[in-house]
């Protein structure tokens, strides 16, 4: 088994889900916490399509896991050419590449 590839978009994005302080100053800890379990998860996982407890939802090419207090993490893939269904869909099962794109907040 092949574990999934983690790249992050921005520098401030990889301090955040690599240092587990910095995640509880920027999120607080319980999004902090949840945010370590997910990532863990993801580091776990040979596919994103290995992780139905976290129950990630599949969107125009991202894969958004929602964490507490109205936070969510999206990912999408990260291969020099993402594997693709024949709808044009990616092809979650095949991904083993990621790269966390952001960690965002519904706005109230």
């Amino acid at each position: 088994m092949v574990a999934l590839e983690l790249a992050f978009e921005t520098k401030a994005l990889r301090d955040i889900c690599e240092s587990e302080q910095r995640a509880k100053h920027e999120l607080g800890a319980k999004v902090a916490e949840q945010l370590k379990r997910r990532l863990a998860d993801l580091r776990a996982a040979s596919s994103i399509d290995e992780l139905p407890v976290a129950k990630p939802r599949k969107v125009a090419g991202t894969c958004v896991f929602e964490l507490p207090e109205g936070y969510r993490l999206i990912v999408a893939p990260n291969h020099p050419k993402n594997p693709l269904l024949s709808s044009g869909a990616v092809d979650w099962a095949e991904v083993t590449r990621t790269k966390v794109l952001s960690i965002e907040r519904d706005h109230e």
